[in-house]
Order: C-alpha cells, then structure tokens, then sequence
C-alpha cells in the first residue's frame, strides 16, 4: 500500500467543464482537507459544452419525475441562481414560455403541465391573448408559462467554481491532456500528453465529449459511444422581437428540445440549436472533421441504429443546417415577423449525446463507478443547470472510493496537490 505522501492527489478530476469543476468544488467542501487536482486539456476552463450553449437556467419541466435530470434540474436551477447572486455572476430569472403552434402538440403541452406539476413547478396555461401579454410577437394555439426558468453566464460560473477550488489548495492544470490511465491495486497513475505522471486514489471523469475515451483508458467498459451532435445557432439582429425565453413544445422521441430563443444575460437573442451529426467530437462546423471522431462514431452499432429509426427527424435537422431558409420557416412557426435577413450567424456548440449499441440515446445523466473510478458519462443539457448537484453526487462516490483504499478525510488542515 502507498503511504500517503507518494500520492499526487486524493481525487484527480478529468475535465475543465461546468461539471468536473462543480465536482472538485463539492470535494473540498464536503471533505475540507481533500487533495484535489483538476486536468484540463484546453488552456481555460467551459471551453466546450459548458460555454457554447443558450445559457438557460432550466427548471426541469421536461424531465421524467424520478430522474436525475429532473431531480438535480429542479434543485440545481435554484441554487445556481444562488450562487450566482452570492458571487456576483450575471443571471436573471425570466420565466419562459413553452408553445404549441399546431393542434397536434396540445395533446404534448397538456402532459407538460402536468409534469410540471407533479415536479412542483409554478406553471401557468395561456391562450393567445395571454401569450401576447407575455410576447406580442410570438404567436401560437396555447402556451404554458414557467416562472423558474431563467439565463446566466455558465462560463463565469466554471470559473468562479475553479477559482474556489484553488482557493482552498486544489490544483488546476490546463493544457493537459490525458493520454493513458494505469490503474493499480492502491489507485490509479495518469500520464498527460506531456509526460507528467499524477497519482491518486481516485479518478473521477468529467471528460464529457471524451468520456468514453477516458473510461476505457482506465480499462473500464463504459457500455455506451459519446456521438456528437452540433447545434448551430443564429443571433437576432432585431432582440427587441423577443422579451424573454420561448420554446416550441418538444418531442419525447428526441433528447432534443427544438429551435428555441432565448434572450441572454447580455441582452442579445440567440436562435437555436438545431441538432445534426458532427463530423469530428469537436466538429463546431461542417468543414471540422476528424478521421478518428468520425470512424468511432460509424463504427458503433448504436449510430446506424439511430440513424435508421430517426433518419425522417435527421434530414430535417441537416436541411435547416444547410438551408438558411429552412431554418428561417422553423423560427417563423414562433415567431412570424423573422425574416432571414434577421438572422446573423453565432458560434455551434456540440452535445456529447450517449448511445447504446441498440441505438438508444440515453436520456437521463450517467454515472458509473469502477474499481478507483467513478465516469460521468452522460452529461448534456440540463446538466449546466444541475451542476451544483451532480457535482456533490460524484463527489459523494468519488469518496466512497476513496476511503476504500484506506483514506481518512484530513481533520481540518488544506492540502495541495503537486
């Protein structure tokens, strides 16, 4: 057995995003004293997911009551807003407006309500006259309004997380990539790309468009393949059209909730996503593609299973990625004043979407555990929102893991990591 000095760290986190640093925050807080360390492979932490998404404070209304999602949603939302006002951090709660254009989606919006409810939620039913109250411009059949959601800067909440941890002697390496994990009998050896070796009792795996990668590093089978799904964007040239948040009402089938628009802490509308296939993991446009992103997503069974069953969603997503106009129409059902000209291009983000060899798109977070490690697997959307309890949750293993290796959490002193 290691004595506790050759250990580098107690918990070494794999990934800079919203999460990985939520959870080195939970670690030093529930057990102070916790040698953290955080790798990160871009030079900044939310360079990914966490900052290139709409920004929403969810309030997990779409969410399966007894889910994750739905349960760290509808917690996570109210204290991120916290913490975003106890460190100064741009939000707003806005409430947002969920709408069906056609009759065909009452039936959905109905069931909306009624989840809504059964989570706890404040939520409203409108008419037509009620939506323009909320949003003259909007147009639709019947809406429901709820109060909690709202918007806030998750690149700044990442950031304030990393400085917190560091704060209290948790270290933060950026531009180090991992490129193999040894796992031993007393813990577990990382080597990055540049040659550093950081021991720990524990790695936990925030690598979110790469966690199946780091998972099976570490010689764990993590069951599912991370194919990335772009979501391209526009920003709308006239914001004064739009008040607050409105969305369409979703289809269940998808893990996707459609081309919305969200009005942003800063004031601009942004317009989006739609969700097509990305070429490379971190595939931000259609010229990006990456031979070896793109032979493990056509190498999985799962990614023809899914193009098979949804193939009729899929073109329509490519279409408007490709059709200015397409993408035009699809806004207009909300929202009929756009016009093309009112659509300026903005960044794509890409959504690390779980699958299982027979195709289906997990819906709900991931969090699977081996021996000296615990990998967060499924993470997108609303996993911003919910960060602050997914972080507790994989600290909570992540230290279960860790006194099975004969650790005891310091009394009270701060540790560091070299």
């Amino acid at each position: 057995m290691m004595t506790h000095a050759a250990y580098d760290c107690d918990v070494l986190v794999i990934g800079g995003g919203i999460v990985g640093m939520s959870t080195a925050y939970a670690l030093t807080r529930s057990a102070p004293g916790t040698r953290v360390t955080v790798l990160e492979k871009e030079w900044g932490p939310a360079r990914h997911q966490t900052g290139r998404n709409s920004g929403v404070l969810h309030s997990g209304i779409y969410y399966p009551p007894g889910s994750l999602k739905a349960r760290y949603a509808v917690r996570g939302g109210a204290e991120l807003a916290g913490f975003c006002a106890e460190h100064g951090i741009a939000h707003a709660v806005t409430g947002k407006l969920i709408v069906a254009t056609a009759s065909s989606e009452l039936p959905r919006l109905h069931a909306l309500v009624q989840r809504g409810r059964a989570h706890g939620l404040p939520v409203r039913e409108l008419g037509p006259a009620q939506i323009a109250g909320y949003e003259p411009r909007v147009r639709g059949l019947a809406a429901i309004r709820v109060a909690t959601t709202g918007v806030c800067d998750f690149s700044a909440v990442a950031s304030r997380l990393a400085a917190e941890v560091g704060a209290v002697g948790g270290q933060l390496r950026y531009g180090a990539e991992v490129v193999a994990v040894d796992r031993r009998p007393w813990g577990v050896a990382v080597r990055t790309a540049d040659g550093q070796v950081v021991r720990a009792r524990v790695l936990v795996n925030c690598a979110g468009l790469h966690s199946d990668r780091v998972a099976r590093l570490a010689g764990d089978d993590p069951g599912v393949r991370i194919v990335p799904f772009r979501g391209e964007y526009y920003e709308l040239a006239r914001p004064e059209l739009v008040r607050g948040l409105v969305y369409p009402v979703p289809d269940p089938a998808f893990p996707f909730l459609g081309v919305h628009l969200t009005r942003g802490v800063d004031g601009t509308v942004h317009v989006g996503p739609n969700a097509v296939p990305a070429l490379a993991r971190e595939g931000y446009s259609w010229p990006v593609v990456r031979p070896r992103d793109l032979a493990a997503t056509v190498s999985w069974p799962g990614s023809w299973r899914v193009a098979r069953r949804h193939w009729r969603y899929g073109a329509d997503e490519v279409r408007r990625s490709l059709s200015k106009r397409a993408f035009t129409r699809a806004v207009q059902r909300l929202l009929p004043e756009v016009t093309a000209d009112d659509l300026r291009p903005s960044p794509a983000g890409v959504r690390a979407q779980a699958v299982l060899s027979d195709g289906t798109l997990v819906d709900d977070f991931l969090i699977r555990e081996a021996v000296h490690t615990v990998h967060v697997l499924n993470a997108p959307s609303p996993a911003a929102t919910a960060s602050l309890p997914i972080g507790r949750e994989v600290a909570r293993r992540a230290l279960q893991r860790a006194r099975a290796t004969g650790w005891k959490p310091p009394a009270v002193e701060s540790g560091h990591c070299v």
